[in-house]
């Protein structure tokens, strides 16, 4: 297995780990229960999966690899990582039921962002700049 491989497979990951943060969030809120601790926690991991699939990204990049449209897939990468701890922040670590339905309706955007990038061809393939 190639990085190429690897970078996909982690990023398939991300669209189905903020699938299920979406129906987590969307559950609590339904139940009017309070954002658990342990959704914290997996909040978290998905932006650090995010961050870890940019991380496969730039070692790409300094192997010389290239997609198509790299200023874009960095902005949205850089997205994807900072969006999620943003709206805690922005939401100021609120645990109620509207800050689940909040945290719902973001994960379900991140899913549908991710599942676009494959589809405009942003995630890749990489190839050598002169493949092109």
């Amino acid at each position: 297995m190639d990085l190429n491989d690897l970078h996909f497979i982690l990023f398939n990951m991300h669209i189905f780990y903020s699938i299920a943060l979406g129906i987590w969030a969307a559950y609590m809120a339904v139940q009017s229960e309070p954002i658990s601790g342990g959704y914290w926690g997996a909040l978290l991991i998905g932006s650090g999966l995010a961050a870890v699939v940019t991380l496969v990204g730039v070692v790409m990049t300094l192997q010389g690899l290239r997609p198509q449209r790299i200023v874009i897939y960095y902005l949205y990468m850089a997205f994807l990582i900072v969006i999620m701890p943003g709206l805690f922040s922005l939401m100021r670590g609120r645990d109620d039921r509207s800050a689940a339905i909040a945290f719902s309706i973001l994960a379900f955007f991140n899913a549908t962002t991710s599942f676009s990038m494959v589809q405009r061809s942003i995630l890749g393939p990489w190839l050598l700049p002169d493949a092109f």
